[in-house]
C-alpha cells in the first residue's frame, strides 16, 4: 500500500488493485478553533470526527446509490476509519463545487454588501479551485476551460448533478428537522466518466438547526442515531 497523498482530513493510500484507500482523520478545517467547511487550513481537533465522518459518507454515498447516483464508492471500515474507493483523477490540482442554499461564510464575505445573513440562495452552484495559498479563489466556467482544467459541458454537467445531489442530502436532513445552508463536494474523471468523489460529512457541510449551526459530531449522531 503506497502513501500518495497527506491531506488535511484524510491521507490517501494506493492499493495494490489500483483502487485508493482514504483514511479519515479526527482534524476538521477552520480557522482560530471554530469550525468552518469553507477554511483551507486545520482549525482543531475532534475525538471521534474521523469515524463519525466516514460513517456518514457511507450513509449518504448509499443513499445516492439507490437514486442511480455514481459515486467512486467501493465500501468502507469504520473500526479502521478507512473507505476504499475506485481511482478518480481530480480535475487540475482539485476543484471544489460549493452548492449554497442560505448566504453565509464565504459568501456573505464577498458578497455582504448585497446579501444579508442567512438570505436564501436557490441551490446556487460556484467553484473554487484549491490552492491554499491563494485562497481557494473563485473560477468561471470560461476560466476552467480556458486553462484546459474543465471542459464546459463538464462544467455544466457537474452543475446540473450537484443540484440533484444536495437536493437529495437537503431533503433527507430536512425529514430530521435539519435544514442544509450549504455544502462541498469534489468531482473527478474516471474511465466510466465524471463521478462524485471524496466525502460526504459534517466536515464539509454547514448545517442549522431553528437558526443555531449543528456541529458535526452532532450531525452525525442526528443522522445516524446509535448505529
Amino acid at each position: 500500500m503506497e502513501k500518495v497523498y497527506q491531506g488535511k482530513t484524510k491521507d490517501v493510500y494506493r492499493l495494490d488493485d489500483g483502487n485508493i484507500l482514504l483514511k479519515f482523520k479526527d482534524d476538521v478545517t477552520g480557522e482560530n478553533g471554530v469550525f468552518d467547511p469553507g477554511a483551507n487550513t486545520v482549525g482543531l481537533s475532534i475525538e471521534g470526527m474521523g469515524r463519525a465522518g466516514l460513517r456518514m459518507s457511507t450513509y449518504f454515498f448509499g443513499l445516492l446509490a439507490q437514486q442511480g447516483i455514481r459515486t467512486h464508492f467501493v465500501d468502507s471500515d469504520i473500526k479502521e476509519a478507512t473507505m476504499t474507493v475506485v481511482s478518480g483523477i481530480p480535475f487540475g490540482k482539485g476543484v471544489e463545487v460549493i452548492c449554497r442554499y442560505r448566504a453565509v461564510g464565504s459568501f456573505m464575505r464577498r458578497y455582504g454588501q448585497y446579501a444579508t445573513e442567512g438570505q436564501a440562495l436557490d441551490a446556487y452552484v460556484e467553484m473554487t479551485l484549491k490552492d491554499d495559498d491563494r485562497g481557494d479563489p473563485l473560477i468561471t466556467r470560461e476560466g476552467l476551460d480556458t486553462l484546459g482544467i474543465m471542459t464546459g459541458n463538464e462544467y455544466d454537467a457537474i452543475c446540473d448533478a450537484t443540484k440533484k445531489i444536495c437536493g437529495i442530502i437537503k431533503e433527507d436532513l430536512a425529514k430530521r428537522g435539519l435544514e442544509l445552508y450549504d455544502i462541498k463536494l469534489e468531482y473527478g474523471r474516471a474511465d466510466s466518466g465524471v463521478l462524485l468523489i471524496d466525502e460526504i460529512s459534517g466536515g464539509n457541510m454547514r448545517v442549522y438547526e431553528n437558526g443555531e449551526i449543528v456541529a458535526p459530531l452532532v450531525l452525525a449522531q442526528r443522522v445516524l442515531g446509535d448505529n
